[in-house]
């Protein structure tokens, strides 16, 4: 059971970098090489809001982000992990 669940964690993972939307938020994310806030990332990845907050949760459940909260400001920025698989990303993009 247990490891049926983390093969079913691990394709949730994979399905969620395989579209172009989340691949997109972290390209945004390392190109401007600076925390951004979540309205932001949405217009530069030319993605609505709450689909941009629903896929930035996601990202923090698999730490490839994190957010810190500053006033009533909540800020978006790449964690080492997210910044190792960003770089993948863009490699992949260059060579493509």
């Amino acid at each position: 059971m247990l490891i049926q669940q983390e093969t079913q964690n691990e394709e949730k993972i994979t399905n969620l970098f395989l579209r172009e939307k989340p691949i997109a938020l972290l390209l945004c994310l390392l190109n401007n090489n600076k925390i951004q806030y979540p309205s932001l990332l949405a217009k530069e990845s030319k993605c609505t809001y709450s689909h941009t907050v629903h896929l930035l949760q996601k990202m923090e459940k698999a730490n490839l982000i994190n957010f810190q909260k500053k006033g009533r400001l909540k800020l978006v920025g790449l964690t080492n992990k997210g910044e190792a698989v960003s770089e993948l990303f863009k490699q992949l993009h260059k060579t493509l």
